[in-house]
């Protein structure tokens, strides 16, 4: 336990640390870092440990395996999709404080030059003004205010679809993970099944050529012993499929898959603990819940404003501008040469063509569409909890009675190999015993691997909450 403490502490330290801009790196070698790089690097740390809460990076310790732990560090750093999520919350952030803008008063500046020249005047006029102009919508019904509120809860939402997307990826990747070890093993089996299977073929070549066997016997195994290669191409194949999947997952070339380490399937630690009942309370941690409340929330606010659109909006103007009859004389600005204003409006449209009306009943049908999601999105959580929970328990007992029988044909093989050795089998009895062996032995591989890779969509139906 120490050791593994050490070699995670290892990693997160690497992965806090690695990828900033080399400026930065040397920066930090030569205790010369400046603020705005001190504070990037701050905000850098304060993410990456944000994302590890966020994945619940201790449920992953548990499976002590440091090969996928560095996959999972790593998808965290370089995952496209997780770089899009964050990218999508500051645009929510900024789209918040661009409508929080609209609450606030606006100013202006400008320069105003003029030339004028009067009937029956043989000489032109210059002048020039420097006017200055503030605008302001006064939320006294707070419309606007409704529609910041609006936007912050697309920009919340967005946080959680984050966190979901940090969830799903890091989920995927250990999916994708286990399932290479599984093909692993399953390979290792499928080359004693082809070896064995074609030593069958050549005795029963052997014992046909002396009459013992018949052909169509010699045919059969022949014809085994080339299924057994097709089955060997089809798990190269899912495990090359695999193996660039996961480079993708962890922002990589496929073109380096040669390089991918993992645990052997012997050394895969026991399965976590199995969770009699999951209380449904859980569901509400869940991103896609907690997203789906949120829209609520914010369709509400959506039809709120909707219903202010129909009173009257009251602007205010102010305007202060400097004139002078040159640019030289301007720099005595005062108030003799100011012209000064101050108005208000109150305007209420009397028709618009039915669009208020109109956009009232598409914001409330809205809010009865995101209203009825939400009560779907409840019961979708609470299925796949429930799923995930009922599939690995299932499949935990296929598990157990599938190493039963393996242990029971280990048993019997065993007996065969003494019955082989005693001479009063052949050692075409003994091959055959031992491919039925081999085929229960990949049973076995693929469910226990299986159960891990339920706990996994465990972890993520439960949204790391396990």
């Amino acid at each position: 336990m120490e050791l593994k403490n050490k070699v995670t502490t290892f990693l997160v330290a690497v992965f806090m640390f690695s990828n900033l801009a080399p400026l930065s790196a040397y920066a930090v070698q030569e205790g010369k870092l400046t603020r705005a790089e001190k504070k990037q690097m701050q905000a850098q740390v304060q993410r990456k440990e944000s994302a590890l809460e966020i994945v619940n990076f201790a449920w992953w310790e548990d499976f002590e395996d440091e090969y996928l732990n560095s996959y999972i560090l790593r998808a965290i750093e370089h995952n496209q999709d997780l770089k899009i999520a964050t990218l999508r919350v500051e645009e929510a952030r900024q789209a918040m404080k661009m409508q929080f803008a609209s609450e606030l008063p606006s100013f202006s500046v400008g320069a105003s030059p003029a030339v004028l020249k009067l009937p029956g005047a043989t000489n032109s006029v210059g002048s020039f003004a420097v006017p200055i102009v503030a605008s302001y919508e006064l939320d006294l019904f707070l419309k606007n205010r409704d529609k910041t509120k609006s936007a912050k809860k697309l920009w919340e939402a967005s946080k959680f679809q984050e966190k979901s997307a940090y969830i799903s990826i890091v989920s995927a990747v250990g999916t994708c993970y286990y399932n290479i070890v599984k093909l692993d093993k399953l390979i290792a089996l499928q080359e004693e099944i082809i070896k064995d299977r074609k030593t069958i073929y050549e005795l029963m070549s052997l014992r046909n050529k002396y009459g013992i066997t018949s052909t169509a016997d010699v045919v059969r195994a022949e014809k085994a012993y080339v299924f057994a290669t097709s089955d060997m191409y089809e798990l190269k194949k899912a495990r090359e499929i695999a193996l660039n999947a996961l480079a993708v997952l962890v922002g990589d070339s496929p073109n380096n898959i040669a390089e991918y380490k993992r645990i052997a399937y012997d050394n895969i630690k026991s399965e976590k603990a199995i969770p009699e009942t999951i209380s449904s309370e859980v569901i509400t941690s869940r991103p896609d819940y907690l997203v789906a409340e949120k829209m609520v929330d914010k369709s509400r606010l959506d039809v709120r404003v909707a219903k202010k659109e129909f009173l009257p909006t009251i602007d205010i103007l102010g305007m202060l501008s400097f004139a002078s009859t040159s640019i030289s004389n301007m720099g005595s600005m005062n108030w003799t040469n100011a012209v000064a204003g101050a108005g208000g409006m109150v305007n209420l449209p009397l028709f618009t063509g039915g669009r208020k009306i109109t956009n009232l009943k598409l914001a409330s049908n809205k809010y009865q569409q995101v209203l009825e999601n939400y009560h779907k999105t409840n019961l979708t959580a609470i299925q796949e909890v429930n799923d995930a929970l009922a599939t690995l328990k299932i499949d935990n007992e296929k598990y157990l009675k599938n190493d039963l029988a393996y242990k029971m044909e280990e048993k019997d093989y065993k007996y065969t190999t003494l019955r082989y050795e005693n001479g009063t089998i052949s050692k075409l009895d003994l091959l055959q015993r031992k491919e039925a062996l081999l085929s229960i032995e990949k049973m076995v591989v693929s469910s226990r691997v299986n159960n891990q890779i339920n706990q996994i969509g465990l972890y993520k139906s439960t949204a790391a909450a396990l």
